[in-house]
């Protein structure tokens, strides 16, 4: 009687996910990857769809596209609400609500994580992050929709508010989305509107730390802080963010006295300060007795297993380890250790060394044709370093076709005419910004994840 495969689930088809079920094509198992989204979503790109540069497809292939060639492997479209340890099965719901019951032998959780406003859930109405492809289609929809409303306003206080943009977050996010914003302002669009002068747009980066980029080397915090500053941007650092609502923004700080207060009158605040662990987190310590960070991560042991569960990985954002950052990097190399331990298991070869990161360097884009780069043991700027981010970034996209399409949108878009190819809207698009909450109505807590039945999620 031929033995069973040995069965294992897979929450989530981000970085860590998609890089463990791959991890895993050679072995004997049976892998069942759940997800909440149909495709694998390259998020450091995610930005160039806010911005219009990319379409939503060269970075967000079809899971099923990807792991089509892995025969031990399959894909479901479905919404993970609770994990049983005890008896090793996943509840989830189909897109009809349905029941599905997944029981696994091994089960790798790579939920990701969301928006974190510091316990102002509200603020999310008025301010959307960047996560899911409908939250940057939303917020190209919401920034191309600004500069329409300033077309049709007659006075001049309101056309202030809608060409006045603001970015909550000077890391690598937040910075990229600002000087997309300041392109699109001052290259991009002055010649397309007749009643409105886009060059007069104010672009504001506020910041609570007290440089740019924080994580980065100071050179680099220096280059891009110049950098933006050169292309228009107002960065206020040492400011947070103490109220706002649908017309304005209050930061306290970023001025001479520190405890002074500002209300900034505009129609477009972006969020891309913080985040916060997948909800599965909390269940997972909850039921483990593992610990959780200021984050939600849960803390795991040193090969990405959860106290007295051998049999259960927990990887990518949703994790603290070794204090790594909530990148893309950290989560590949973890997916792919976790698809090694689980097949040196079950070749009996004992348990491989903890899991070790190799820190391949950050990067960032700082508008057209600039990027910092702190890689391969250079630190570098300008072209080169713009350069260097396109040609790592093209090397991690998923399929030949994506990686030609966005080398040739970047050449097209950028490189010859700084057009911005993506800009479509539509006048229900439009009414829908101009007239409702700003916030997407049902964003997704996180990549295949749904949140606790009695608990609301992190915004």
């Amino acid at each position: 009687m031929a033995r069973e495969p040995h069965r294992v689930v897979v929450i989530g088809g981000g970085f860590g996910g998609l890089n463990a079920t791959r991890s895993l094509a050679p072995a004997d198992v049976d892998v069942t990857v759940v997800d909440r989204t149909n495709h694998h979503l390259f998020q450091p790109l995610l930005y160039q769809v806010a911005a219009g540069i990319l379409p939503p497809g060269l970075i967000a292939p079809s899971l099923r596209s990807v792991i089509k060639k892995q025969r031990n492997a399959r894909a479901l479209l479905a919404d993970v609400s609770d994990i049983d340890l005890e008896q090793r099965r996943v509840h989830a719901v189909g897109p009809d609500d349905r029941p599905l019951d997944l029981p696994y032998d091994t089960l790798v959780v790579a939920g990701g994580a969301t928006h974190a406003y510091f316990g102002h859930d509200e603020w999310a109405e008025y301010a959307p992050g960047m996560k899911t492809i409908e939250d940057a289609r939303h917020l190209r929809s919401h920034i191309l929709t600004a500069f329409e409303m300033a077309e049709l306003a007659t006075d001049p206080k309101e056309r202030a508010e809608w060409l006045t943009f603001v970015i909550i977050g000077a890391g690598p996010t937040g910075v990229e989305l600002v000087g997309q914003v300041a392109e699109l302002a001052h290259l991009v669009l002055p010649k397309e509107y007749r009643s409105v002068d886009t060059t007069e747009a104010r672009i504001l980066l506020v910041e609570g730390a007290g440089a740019v980029l924080g994580p980065f080397d100071p050179k680099l915090q220096r280059y891009t802080q110049h950098r933006l500053e050169k292309m228009g941007v107002e960065i206020r650092l040492n400011a947070l963010a103490v109220g706002m609502d649908d017309e304005s923004i209050t930061i306290k700080g970023g001025g001479p006295d520190p405890a002074a207060t500002e209300t900034i009158r505009t129609r477009t605040r972006i969020w891309a300060a913080g985040v916060q662990a997948s909800p599965l987190a909390a269940m997972l310590a909850a039921r483990t007795g593992a610990e959780t960070d200021r984050a939600g991560r849960v803390l795991v042991n040193p090969d990405c297993t959860l106290p007295g569960h051998p049999e259960v990985f927990a990887i990518g954002d949703m994790v603290s380890l070794n204090k790594l950052p909530g990148v893309a990097q950290p989560a590949i190399q973890e997916g792919r250790y976790v698809g090694k331990v689980i097949t040196s298991r079950l070749a009996g070869d004992g348990q491989p060394r903890p899991f070790e990161y190799a820190d391949k360097g950050s990067m960032a884009t700082v508008g057209h044709r600039h990027a910092v780069a702190d890689a391969f043991g250079m630190k570098v700027t300008g072209w080169i370093g713009y350069t260097m981010w396109g040609a790592v970034h093209v090397l991690y996209l998923i399929g030949w076709g994506n990686r030609l399409g966005t080398i040739y949108t970047w050449a097209r878009g950028l490189t010859f005419s700084r057009n911005r190819g993506h800009r479509l809207i539509t006048f229900e698009q439009a009414n829908s910004e101009a007239t409702g909450p700003v916030a997407p109505r049902s964003a997704p807590p996180a990549a295949g994840v749904a949140p606790p039945v009695q608990e609301q999620p992190p915004a």
